[in-house]
């Protein structure tokens, strides 16, 4: 089943929509870790070399700031079910300023209650090829 996570909501194949507040707080970041080598020879020479296919994987941190609790819960919910099968299951999510979709996984995630029904949801999402 392919489930995508997008500010119109979390939308499975079905065409059902879990929720409507998915938009990420401002504020997200984007960390870029290409997958580089290095080699040091000894008379100073150098080489570097990126290594397999997909070189340069890139990690989103969002916050969901201020969310009814009822959003927050099914934004939870949403991490929740995606990790809970045998390998965790991506989902679909378009990154602000990308041209397309990427795959992701949510590899870590946050939930802080500062106010009466009002939350806050902090994610890390990690982006994958294999699935």
């Amino acid at each position: 089943m392919t489930t995508t996570f997008s500010t119109a909501g979390i939308q499975a194949d079905t065409g059902v929509t879990a929720f409507t507040d998915a938009a990420p707080s401002y504020g997200i970041s984007k960390t870029s870790r290409p997958s580089l080598r290095t080699v040091q020879f000894g008379d100073g020479y150098r080489h570097d070399f990126v290594m397999g296919l997909h070189q340069n994987a890139k990690v989103w941190s969002l916050r969901w700031e201020n969310r009814t609790e009822t959003d927050a819960d099914a934004i939870e919910a949403f991490f929740d079910r995606r990790i809970d099968t045998d390998r965790g299951e991506a989902f679909n999510w378009q990154a602000p300023g990308e041209d397309a979709p990427g795959r992701y996984i949510c590899t870590e995630w946050t939930k802080e209650i500062p106010y009466l029904n009002r939350a806050t949801i902090t994610a890390t999402f990690q982006e994958v090829y294999d699935q």
